[in-house]
């Protein structure tokens, strides 16, 4: 019995759990001495126990009764591509929107570096593994990633990407350190998109440092993060976890962005949810305070949380009151999402999910629009 049943549900956030040395595989060779696994790899210790575990785990040894238990690389089809389509079988969803987890973080760090080069080279290499990995099971959509240093060659990176077979387009929240992400220089990436029906999606990690470390600095014990151990997610964190992609969607719906492309879709993924509608009406109050002065708010065909209704479509975490916030956004905008196998998305989000829509009295209708339909709107052609 699946773990998802009685109704069609697509999944907007999942991952693989990368292994040393896969990004050589993919990398070109003039670039792989300028990366090593302890950059992708940087939280080592136990790693190599917890391998074994997944060798141990893998195939035919898995107890499927623990697909939502185990988590990581001890989760089935984490990281060995064959075991994805059982994997995804016994979860009972009907598509993945895929995910790197090694490259997530480092991706941006390249991205606040000097060598442009090695930007776009890791990107393509990320295109190319997702692609691979997910050439397993059609049920499995990969993510190709697209850096935001240069206009030309972002252009050509998101063309190559879906060439070869990119589902969706992975862009940084992260503002470039020489220019906004809603310049004009990157028309040609949106109309890319747009053409093929394919959405731009920000995921964690691609916003940079989520806080300063000095705000950690206060004179007590360390705070075990959201993993029992190391310093990956804190309260603290998840507080600021909205700010990057609410600053990117700002710029690019006051740059009138979204209304100069209307059938282009964002999706904003686990990076919560509980701050969109506060940032909807902001945005609105933002409108009638400065429409006056600047032509570029004169000229929007639609308030811009009418934008974000259209256009953006975001995953809320299980913890977070979803009921409220469907009621608070609009009926377009939530998605489900199950981060698997990664240990944030817990044991049971659906029932989690469930009791918060409940709670809320959400209708049928709005349940088919979370768990399918606003999935299907925000994928376009990437899903068909």
């Amino acid at each position: 019995m699946p773990y998802a049943e009685g109704r069609v549900i697509h999944d907007a956030d999942a991952h693989i759990m990368e292994m040393p040395g896969f990004l050589a595989e993919h990398l070109e060779a003039k670039y792989r001495t300028q990366v090593s696994d302890l950059q992708l790899f940087p939280r080592r210790d136990g790693f190599h126990s917890r391998l074994e575990e997944a060798e141990r785990a893998a195939g035919e040894g898995f107890d499927d009764s623990q697909i939502m238990l185990a988590k990581n690389w001890s989760a089935l089809g984490s990281w060995r591509r064959q075991d994805r389509p059982r994997s995804i079988d016994l979860l009972g969803f009907s598509s993945q929107l895929m995910f790197t987890t090694a490259l997530l973080n480092f991706s941006n760090v390249l991205e606040s570096g000097q060598d442009h080069d090695l930007a776009y080279a890791v990107a393509r290499a990320h295109t190319r593994h997702m692609v691979e990995f997910c050439s397993v099971d059609r049920r499995l959509l990969p993510t190709g990633y697209v850096p935001l240093l240069d206009f030309e060659r972002t252009a050509e990176t998101a063309r190559v990407a879906i060439e070869a077979g990119a589902k969706a387009l992975l862009i940084p929240s992260r503002c470039p350190d020489d220019h906004s992400p809603s310049h004009i220089g990157f028309d040609p990436l949106w109309a890319i998109a747009q053409e093929a029906g394919l959405p731009i999606v920000f995921h964690v990690g691609g916003g940079g440092l989520l806080l300063e470390k000095a705000w950690f600095d206060n004179g007590l014990p360390p705070v075990p993060d959201f993993h029992g151990g190391d310093d990956n997610f804190r309260s603290l964190d998840y507080m600021a976890i909205g700010f990057a992609p609410m600053k990117a969607l700002t710029a690019l719906i006051v740059d009138r962005v979204l209304d100069r492309f209307p059938k282009l879709r964002f999706g904003v993924i686990e990076q919560g949810a509980s701050w969109v509608p506060g940032w909807m009406r902001n945005m609105d109050s933002a409108h009638n305070a400065f429409c006056k002065n600047e032509e570029r708010l004169q000229k929007m065909s639609l308030k811009p949380s009418e934008f974000v209704k259209r256009q953006v479509r975001v995953t809320p975490y299980p913890h977070e009151d979803t009921g409220w916030i469907i009621a608070n956004t609009g009926d377009e905008v939530c998605l489900f999402s199950s981060d698997y196998p990664h240990v944030e998305g817990g044991r049971h989000p659906i029932k989690r999910f469930e009791a918060s829509m409940e709670k809320a009295d959400v209708s049928a209708a709005q349940k088919q629009r979370f768990y399918c339909d606003n999935f299907v709107d925000l994928m376009g052609r990437g899903l068909s």
